[in-house]
């Protein structure tokens, strides 16, 4: 049985504040005034309000009201004295506080989400990028509230707190977004209360390989002496297909003869299989590197059964002997769509040929379409001017 000490006085700020901690017990101080009420005293010095009482089945029952510091002995003593009512009036708080220490925490919803969703469902890349969101963000903020009293302003908090980076922003609201569908799906609560939180506008990366550049780039890689990882980003370039993709990609995939790559589902970012024709300067090199190939991926990683990880690095190297400012790998995806529309290929074509399910991804695009337009009506007009002289 735990040792403890019992005192009877009115509750004040100046009493509370004046009680000295016993290092050897709990101390407990019940209030003159207001029958029931009461603070405990631990021997590390925190000091909690509660309320004692009988429900209707005269059984006895205690409750928390709050930590002084956080409470004031005052609003600690009106709320005992309505939580009391409650009582009196046939109604049980402790059970209350009971139900809402078991209803699922925004922690238990991050779980539940990892393991039912994520896990299953994303690539391994952005499972990762909601893992860290998770730990580094959501969590920090919203970690230990329950699910079911989150509430809309709770969400623009967090989004207002990451307004200057308004990408990651956004992420973290996507996020967010799909955990609390996800809750109302399993019932944990009614609403989405994301949903009343607008984005940030973006500033969508324009960056695309000039000519110039494109002639330094491939002159680099003809040099580098890793033909391996040259070869993954010449595909990046020539096919326009996403790292992952390419990192991915296994012999099985590829029909050299007909000069189709079939990608399955599991490797799209759109999660659905997508047929891609290919060039034939990518079937001859792919058709060099199969000459050569060991093992079922196209780009074999050091370890067994595994293909290539990453060539970030290798990257860095490259455009630097390239000479090329402010380029991601992703960026070469944005340079062979550009080529391609600036070609006078149709966005619809082009959509296609990346994986775009929706057009408004290749909508991006649209401005360099002007290019080839323009030329055609220039055309027209260079006929008239020949007709009639200066117009």
């Amino acid at each position: 049985m735990r040792k403890q000490s019992i005192h009877r006085q009115k509750l004040t700020k100046r009493v509370v504040e004046s009680i000295v901690p016993n290092p050897e017990k709990r101390t407990y101080v019940w209030d003159t005034e207001v029958i029931g009420f009461g603070l405990r005293i631990q021997p590390t010095g925190r000091k909690t309000y509660f309320l004692q009482f009988r429900n209707q089945y005269r059984t006895n029952r205690k409750i928390k009201i709050g930590m002084h510091g956080n409470i004031t002995t005052e609003r600690a003593r009106d709320m005992a004295v309505q939580l009391m009512l409650r009582v009196n009036a046939g109604e049980d708080p402790s059970q209350e506080s009971k139900d809402k220490r078991t209803k699922p925490s925004i922690e238990e919803l991050a779980h539940e989400y990892i393991e039912l969703h994520a896990k299953i469902n994303k690539r391994p890349k952005s499972y990762k990028e909601d893992k860290a969101m998770l730990e580094n963000i959501i969590l920090k903020n919203l970690g230990t509230l329950k699910v079911e009293e989150i509430t809309s302003q709770d969400i623009l908090r967090l989004h207002k707190n990451l307004k200057k980076i308004p990408y990651m922003a956004n992420r973290v609201r996507a996020l967010l977004s799909k955990m609390f569908t996800l809750a109302v799906q399993w019932g944990w609560r009614s609403t989405n209360p994301v949903l009343g939180v607008e984005k940030y506008q973006e500033q969508k990366r324009n960056r695309w390989l000039a000519d110039d550049e494109l002639k330094r780039l491939m002159k680099v890689l003809k040099e580098y002496h890793n033909q391996s990882v040259a070869n993954a980003i010449r595909l990046l370039i020539l096919t326009g297909s996403r790292r992952s993709e390419v990192l991915t990609a296994t012999w099985d995939q590829f029909d050299l003869i007909k000069g189709v790559w079939t990608k399955p589902a599991h490797t799209t970012k759109q999660k659905k299989m997508e047929h891609l024709p290919l060039s034939l300067q990518v079937v001859t090199l792919l058709k060099e590197m199969q000459a050569q190939a060991k093992g079922t991926y196209l780009f074999p990683g050091r370890v067994q059964g595994k293909p290539l990880q990453e060539i970030k690095k290798a990257w860095n190297t490259i455009k630097k002997r390239a000479e090329l400012k402010d380029v991601r790998l992703h960026d070469l995806r944005h340079t062979h769509a550009s080529h391609l529309v600036s070609s006078g290929l149709s966005l619809s074509i082009v959509g296609k040929l990346l994986g775009h399910t929706q057009a408004s991804t290749t909508q991006r695009y649209a401005h360099l379409a002007d290019e080839p337009l323009r030329q055609a009506t220039t055309l027209f007009a260079d006929k008239i001017e020949q007709l009639v002289g200066d117009l």
